[in-house]
């Protein structure tokens, strides 16, 4: 029998969303808009590497990483945050920073906390694995409304001395996924000082860093290596996915305190699932490379120009600071997406998708969201669609 603790789980927001549309044809030709899936450019000369170290097929992986891969995620932590990490015992390398995001909590979570069921912060919307992750540990999953009210963030110290107490981990992700907002240093201090004072771990996950508009988001990282903090409340997640247009490569690494590491390891020796060696070493030459980085960051810059000249005057919209998400109001995320489709042939995520009823309000209901992935003009057309059809 499926366990009890993932009986109730809502439908995947793509299978939803299949299910919503499939059965209408679009109004025009079809434009994908909704997964985050990069559709730049990734760095082809990591095919000759590939084929270059083909032979490792035929070897089991190192299953945290082998030395240079860690090290170039060590390098590439201090160049971008400042910060020194020993690549032997603060960094572990993922398989996609979503198995490190669900393991962090299977190695991390205690069973109880103060005698009682524990609790797992989670921003809402978010990243499904977030609650798939609590609930597996036996947590309880306590959703906390991004709005427009709060920054696009979660306002972690609206919660009880009660409910904080009980906290275990708490997930943020920063630049934030889909409303694109941005964790300034004293938002991270102040999260990092709660979790001092009340005992639980931040995840922080970090996939959306390199493709920002202007500035370089601060890191969680960077502002608990200023403030001095405790290692082991540290737990970020960074990946290859976004900022090098490289989902299909499934590298992603975890950088924390050395016993979190250890205990992360010693679960992965049992259940993880390392990647291919070929794959290590294309990975490694990737992480050490900023060019394409930089090329990738100036194609994402047109793209909020030209998502800014298309919808800028429209009411309420919201230009986001980092990512490449568009999270725009309307009066009912489904019924738009609906509209948009059968209408347009444009195809849209409703924000409910991507968030839970908390407090009486789903606060992704009233919203769609939009992935800016496609080339400029093929994205371009499909958001003067939207804006004609949802805003004309």
């Amino acid at each position: 029998m499926f366990p009890e603790r993932f009986s109730n789980l809502p439908a995947y927001a793509f299978p939803r969303l299949r299910s919503l549309l499939d059965a209408h044809a679009p109004g025009g030709e079809a434009l994908h808009m909704t997964i985050g899936e990069p559709r730049h450019d990734f760095p082809r000369w990591i095919v000759d590497i590939i084929a270059e170290h083909a032979d490792g097929f035929g070897n089991y992986p190192v299953n945290e990483g082998m030395p240079s891969l860690l090290e170039a995620m060590s390098g590439w932590v201090g160049r971008r945050y400042g910060v020194d990490l020993a690549a032997d015992t603060r960094i572990m390398a993922l398989n996609g920073s979503r198995e490190g995001l669900y393991n962090a909590m299977m190695a991390l979570c205690p069973e109880t906390k103060a005698g009682k069921r524990p609790v797992v912060l989670v921003p809402n919307p978010f990243y499904q694995v977030y609650m798939v992750a609590a609930l597996s540990v036996g947590a309880e999953p306590a959703f906390l409304n991004a709005t427009r009210e709060t920054g696009y963030l979660p306002d972690f110290t609206s919660l009880s001395e009660e409910v904080l107490n009980r906290v275990t981990v708490a997930y943020l992700c920063s630049p934030s996924n889909p409303q694109g907002a941005v964790a300034s240093r004293e938002y991270w201090a102040d999260l990092i000082a709660l979790a001092e004072k009340h005992d639980f771990r931040i995840f922080a996950d970090e996939c959306y860093a390199e493709i920002y508009r202007d500035g370089p988001p601060v890191g969680l990282l960077q502002v608990a290596h200023e403030m001095g903090a405790d290692p082991e409340r540290i737990v970020a997640f960074h990946s290859l996915s976004k900022r090098s247009n490289l989902p299909g490569l499934r590298s992603g690494f975890v950088a924390a305190g050395p016993e979190s590491i250890k205990a992360m390891k010693q679960l992965r020796n049992y259940a993880g699932s390392p990647l291919p060696m070929p794959l290590q070493h294309a990975a490694t030459a990737v992480w050490n490379d900023e060019a394409h980085v930089v090329e990738n960051r100036r194609l994402y810059g047109e793209k909020y120009r030209v998502a800014d000249e298309i919808l800028g005057n429209l009411p309420g919209y919201h230009s986001p600071e980092a990512g490449f998400f568009l999270w725009l109001p309307v009066p009912d995320g489904e019924e738009a997406t609906v509209k948009l489709w059968k209408e347009t042939g444009v195809r849209v995520l409703p924000g409910a998708y991507l968030s839970q009823e908390a407090g009486g309000v789903n606060p992704g209901k009233g919203y769609i969201r939009v992935a800016m992935v496609a080339e400029e003009q093929e994205m371009a057309r499909g958001l003067n669609r939207l804006r004609d059809c949802l805003y004309g």
